[in-house]
């Protein structure tokens, strides 16, 4: 299917349908490049989170996610011990999954370690030689679910450690911060996502 015009005349991917929330997810955030280092592994935990899941059940817990985990600062992640982790399985803004939850400490671990190696941002734009992918897809069944490069990254994240990345996962990651611009050619988000592709100087 092919991007949708909505009420407002505007052109958008299909996947956020006429909900609010995810049009203006799909409007500011979607596929816009970050650069940041915390924002980066912020959102690579929650598309973790979001496995088995939609991602509009994330985004509508996402504000109470940053509220518990301490605005996603690994430094502060990493020391949660059993009473945190205990605490956060009874907390029903959240998804209550110990897996993820005990995941995103090691997860945070393994940030702290990349961060002393070059920097988290570094590390993950560099699979993409620092700047945005930019794809050209006509309809939603053109973008992939995952890529060769998803695969690649994924590998290197279990290698160190991470947990909750296959392939699948990275990729929507990738989607989300945009390493790849899977905008739909007919978006009005394509555009204006491909002139954001290299970091500011």
């Amino acid at each position: 299917m092919s991007a949708s015009e909505h009420n407002d005349g505007l052109k958008r991917c299909t996947w956020p349908g006429e909900d609010p929330l995810y049009v203006t997810y799909h409007d500011t955030e979607w596929g816009v490049p970050d650069w940041d280092d915390r924002a980066l592994f912020e959102k690579l935990i929650l598309d973790g989170f979001q496995a088995g899941l939609s991602w509009i059940t994330i985004l509508r817990k996402r504000d109470r996610f940053r509220e518990v985990f301490d605005g996603f600062e690994p430094g502060r992640i990493v020391r949660y011990g059993p009473d945190k982790i205990e605490a956060l399985m009874t907390d029903a803004g959240i998804v209550r999954n110990r897996s993820k939850i005990e995941a995103t400490i090691g997860n945070a671990r393994g940030y702290l370690e990349i961060m002393e190696d070059g920097g988290f941002s570094n590390y993950l734009w560099g699979f993409v030689d620092g700047e945005a992918l930019q794809n050209r897809c006509r309809t939603s069944a053109d973008v992939p679910p995952e890529t060769p490069l998803s695969k690649a990254l994924s590998k290197d994240l279990k290698a160190r450690g991470f947990r909750f990345c296959g392939p699948t996962i990275v990729y929507a990651f990738m989607q989300a911060v945009g390493m790849v611009n899977d905008h739909l050619i007919d978006c009005h988000r394509h555009d204006a996502c491909a002139a954001l592709a290299k970091r500011p100087e």
